[in-house]
């Protein structure tokens, strides 16, 4: 099992920055895939980014591509999301999942992992 602890949600203005964070415990080694996923009222769960464990390759929705920037710490087991030139359409719960399967993918039901969300806020 892989627990997922985030962190860092808040309010910011339109044009703010925020930086959350994702630590992971319990049998990390497991974990290859990791992503940040978002999930605003009435509306599906949708993926923002993804990093391969190993390669630090990374993609993103392109919604947010150019704003937003994810990466890892093998050191801290952790992932983190810069989150540059908010707007007010990136609110969102925001969750952190990891896949054991090398599997890169955007479906949430590829993820085995979840954290339990952090509150992402932009006001105009």
């Amino acid at each position: 099992q892989v627990q997922l602890v985030e962190s860092g949600g808040g309010r910011v203005q339109a044009g703010g920055s925020l930086k959350l964070s994702c630590t992971a415990s319990g049998r990390v080694s497991s974990t290859s895939v990791m992503a940040w996923f978002r999930q605003a009222p009435g509306k599906e769960r949708e993926f923002a980014a993804i990093i391969v464990w190993s390669s630090r390759l990374t993609y993103y929705h392109s919604s947010v591509k150019g704003r937003f920037t994810i990466s890892r710490d093998n050191v801290k087991n952790t992932v983190y999301l810069q989150m540059n030139t908010l707007k007010p359409e990136d609110t969102a719960v925001y969750y952190c999942a990891a896949n054991n399967r090398s599997t890169v993918s955007g479906r949430p039901t590829d993820y085995h992992y979840w954290g339990q969300g952090t509150q992402v806020t932009v006001s105009s």
